[in-house]
C-alpha cells in the first residue's frame, strides 16, 4: 500500500523532500503502508554506441542511433505488482539487443541495497524509483541536479515500432513540475505506472438505498445527512497521508489551474483568495462528517480499519487508489458489495471534477555509465511488448490505447478520464529543505487533528500561510 503508498500518487510527487506522497505505484501509494521494488548491477561495462551492421534493421535502432552490446545495470522498487514482470522485461530487452546483458536489482527496500555502492561511485543506469518515497532518493538526486536530461528519449523511435515514445505517451504525463522538476521545459523523469486517485464507495450500497453518487459538494452534504439518519458516517480516510491526491484535486477544482500553480509555488497571498477559502471551508465541513474512530487507525499499521468501513457499510466514501481493491481482495464485506469509484464532486454544479493521478517515474542518475543504453531500455518500457508483460502484473503506463485493453474493475478505473474526469499531476515545488517543515506536515498531516477537534480550521490556515513564507524564501 505504500506506493500510495503512494501510484504511486502518493504518493504518486515532487514535494519538499521528505514529504510522503503518494505516489508512486507499488500498486499503491509510497507515504502508506505498502512498498516498492529495483535492481542492481555491476561496474566494468562496456558500452557501445554503434549498432552492430547486420545488413538489416535492428529492432534496437532508435531515431539516435540504437547500442548494441553492453551491460546495463536495472534498480527497480519491488512493490505490490512484485519482481515477475520485471525479470520478464529486462529479458525481453536483451532477446531483442543482441550481446547486451541486463543486471537487474529488485528489492522493497531497494535504498539498502544500492546506496553504498552508490556512495562508492558506482550508479545503476536506470533507476526506478519514483518521488514520495520515505527515503527521498529521488528528491534528492533532483536537489543535488544529478538527474541525465531524458528529453531525448521522447524523440527515440519505440524499440520494435515505428512510432516515437513521445508519441505513444499519453497528455500531461511529461507536461508537469514531476517529469520537469527545474521548470526548464525538458524531461528529466520519464513516466511509468499510473494509478488515477478518486473516491471509493460500495456500489451495491447506493443501488440498494436508490442513492445517486453526488456530482457537488453540496450534494454531497445532502447524501451525508441521508446516511448520518441511517447511521452511517459520510466519509474515511486510510491515513492522513492520503489527502495529498485529494488536496491536490480540490485544489484545481476550486482554483483552476493558474492560480492552481502558484499555490504549488507557495505564492505570497494564494491562501488569502476566495478559491483557497472553498477549499478549507470544504475540508472542514467534510471533517464533521467523517467516520469519528478515523484519526485513531490511521497509521500504517491499522490503516485497514478505516478501508474496512466501506466495505461494512459504516462509511461511504474513502479517498484511494486501486491499489486498495487488491490490499482489501480478502477483507469481509456486505452483502451485495461492489466496488464503486467516482472523481471528486466539483465545487460548483457543472463544474470541473477532478482525479489525481499518481504516477511513478524512471530516472537515470547522471553517474550512470552507460547511458545511451540505458536510454534505448527506456525507450524499450514503452513498447507494446513492455506493455504487455506489465499490464499482466497489473501494472498500467500512461501509453495510447491501453484502456481498451482492459476489463472489470480496472476498465472501470482506468476509464475515469474518458468519462469527463480532468487529471491532475502537479505537486508541490520542491525547495532547498526548511528544517521541521514538509508538504505533508503542513497540508495533509493536520487533517486528523481537523477531525478530532484539536485544531481548528483557522488554526490550520494559519500554519499554512506562516509554512508556505518559509517554502516561497526557501525554493530552489
Amino acid at each position: 500500500m505504500k506506493l500510495k503508498k503512494v501510484l504511486c500518487m502518493m504518493l504518486a510527487s515532487v514535494m519538499v523532500i521528505g514529504a510522503a506522497a503518494c505516489g508512486s505505484g507499488d500498486g499503491g501509494k509510497d507515504d502508506t503502508p505498502a512498498d516498492n521494488p529495483p535492481t542492481e548491477q555491476d561496474d566494468n561495462q562496456e558500452d557501445t554506441q554503434e549498432p552492430a551492421d547486420s545488413g538489416e534493421e535492428d529492432p534496437g535502432d532508435d531515431a539516435q542511433g540504437g547500442a548494441a552490446g553492453g551491460t546495463l545495470k536495472v534498480a527497480a522498487v519491488e512493490t505490490a505488482y512484485g519482481q515477475d514482470m520485471w525479470k520478464e522485461v529486462c529479458a525481453a530487452f536483451e532477446a531483442s539487443h543482441e550481446g547486451v546483458t541486463v543486471e537487474l536489482t529488485i528489492d522493497k527496500k531497494l535504498e539498502d541495497i544500492i546506496t553504498t555502492e552508490m556512495k562508492s561511485g558506482v550508479f545503476p543506469d536506470v533507476i526506478m524509483r519514483a518521488v514520495g518515497a520515505e527515503s527521498g532518493l529521488t528528491e534528492t538526486f533532483i536537489k543535488d541536479n544529478n538527474l541525465v536530461d531524458l528529453t531525448d528519449v521522447l524523440s527515440m523511435t519505440v524499440p520494435g515500432e515505428s512510432g516515437t515514445v513521445g508519441d505513444k505517451i499519453l497528455p500531461g504525463f511529461v507536461e508537469n513540475s514531476i517529469a520537469n522538476p527545474y521548470g526548464d521545459g525538458k524531461t528529466y523523469l520519464m513516466p511509468m505506472f499510473y494509478g488515477p486517485c478518486g473516491l471509493f464507495y460500495n456500489q451495491g450500497l447506493f443501488t440498494e438505498k436508490g442513492w445517486t453518487v453526488p456530482e457537488t459538494w453540496d450534494e454531497m452534504w445532502e447524501l451525508g445527512d441521508k446516511a448520518k439518519a441511517e447511521g452511517i458516517a459520510l466519509f474515511t480516510y486510510p491515513t492522513a497521508g492520503y489527502f495529498d491526491a485529494f488536496f491536490y484535486a480540490l485544489l484545481h477544482e476550486s482554483m483552476g489551474n493558474d492560480k492552481f500553480q502558484e499555490a504549488l509555488k507557495y505564492g505570497e497571498g494564494i491562501w488569502d483568495t476566495p478559491e483557497a477559502t472553498a477549499v478549507f471551508d470544504i475540508i472542514e465541513k467534510l471533517a464533521s462528517y467523517t467516520e469519528s474512530t478515523t484519526p485513531a487507525n490511521a497509521n500504517d499499521n491499522d490503516f485497514q480499519k478505516n478501508q474496512q468501513l466501506v466495505l461494512d457499510n459504516k462509511a461511504l466514501f474513502m479517498p484511494n487508489g486501486n491499489w486498495v481493491i487488491g490490499e482489501m481482495a480478502e477483507a469481509p464485506r456486505a452483502e451485495g458489495f461492489e466496488w464503486g469509484f467516482t472523481a471528486l464532486p466539483a465545487v460548483t454544479a457543472g463544474g470541473e471534477r477532478a482525479s489525481y493521478s499518481f504516477f511513478e517515474q524512471v530516472w537515470m542518475p547522471a553517474g550512470a555509465e552507460n547511458q545511451d543504453l540505458g536510454k534505448e531500455f527506456i525507450a524499450f518500457l514503452y513498447s507494446d511488448a513492455a506493455a504487455e508483460i506489465f499490464a499482466k502484473s497489473g501494472a498500467i503506463q500512461p501509453i495510447q490505447g491501453m484502456t481498451d485493453k482492459l476489463d472489470g474493475d480496472n476498465k472501470l478505473y482506468y476509464s475515469i478520464y474518458d468519462t469527463g474526469a480532468v487529471a491532475v499531476m502537479d505537486a508541490f515545488a520542491t525547495t532547498d529543505p526548511v528544517e521541521g517543515i514538509t508538504a505533508r506536515s503542513t497540508f495533509f498531516d493536520p487533517i486528523n487533528s481537523l477531525v478530532t477537534g484539536d485544531k481548528t480550521k483557522d488554526d490550520w490556515v494559519s500554519q499554512i500561510k506562516s509554512d508556505s513564507d518559509q517554502l516561497r524564501a526557501a525554493l530552489k
